[in-house]
């Protein structure tokens, strides 16, 4: 199996911290972000990872390839596009991927199934898959319904809504690529908008599995908290 880490975000949401340190290598207990999600795709079974990176390329390389606890984990190869491609546009210019092959941003943690994920993906005959996480948002004002009369008819405070959301964890097939054209920019919703206007099959993979967005500052510290706590992907590493 291989898989694609996208590590090329500049991580504007974690400034003034990523503006000389790029995301992926934010710590989280005594790891770093990045090396946290390598160890769990190993352990899922990947052979070769590949990183999509851009920003601070040359840390993220350095810290993969002289990194004694990593280097003998996986094959990792590095590419760079010229200009940017979005979230989807980079993975046309990767060569060597295979039928089946599994993508992930590089700025999370997550206890999610990478196994189940894939064969979930194989039963439904997708041509992507996406890993899907339900996230409670809290409204943080009084919400107001509102008849046709101009009249109020229900007062909320501070509502509570649920929603399905990505996780930043895909399985693609390769018939999912010949969406993508060589040069263009493109990204990840646009991807599934064609898939989905092609009659392709997009798949759904629930899950409640632990899963922080990194990238999100909230997130983040929550994420040092459960590593200090000894809960998470990063604690349990750190147990080892």
């Amino acid at each position: 199996m291989q898989a694609v880490i996208l590590a090329g975000g500049r991580g504007r949401r974690l400034a003034p911290f990523t503006a000389a340190f790029p995301k992926p290598l934010v710590p989280v207990g005594d790891r770093a972000v990045l090396e946290v999600l390598i160890r769990r795709l190993v352990a899922a079974g990947v052979m070769e990872i590949v990183l999509s990176v851009d920003h601070l390329a040359e840390l993220i390389m350095a810290y993969v390839e002289g990194h004694p606890g990593l280097r003998s984990l996986a094959t990792y190869r590095f590419v760079r596009d010229e200009r940017p491609g979005g979230t989807a546009g980079p993975l046309k210019r990767i060569v060597g991927l295979g039928q089946t092959f599994l993508v992930a941003n590089g700025d999370l943690l997550t206890e999610l199934d990478l196994t189940a994920l894939v064969a979930h993906h194989h039963a439904q005959k997708a041509a992507l898959t996406v890993a899907v996480h339900r996230k409670p948002v809290k409204l943080s004002l009084g919400v107001l319904d509102i008849d046709a009369a101009g009249n109020i008819t229900r007062y909320t405070e501070k509502p509570e809504f649920q929603y399905d959301v990505s996780m930043g964890v895909y399985v693609y097939d390769a018939r999912a690529l010949g969406f993508i054209s060589e040069a263009e920019y493109l990204d990840f919703p646009d991807l599934v908008a064609r898939l989905l206007a092609a009659g392709e099959t997009v798949a759904a993979f629930r899950t409640d599995a632990y899963w922080l967005d990194i990238g999100n500052p909230e997130d983040y510290a929550r994420a040092q908290e459960d590593a200090a706590a000894g809960r998470g992907p990063a604690a349990v590493q750190e147990q080892r």
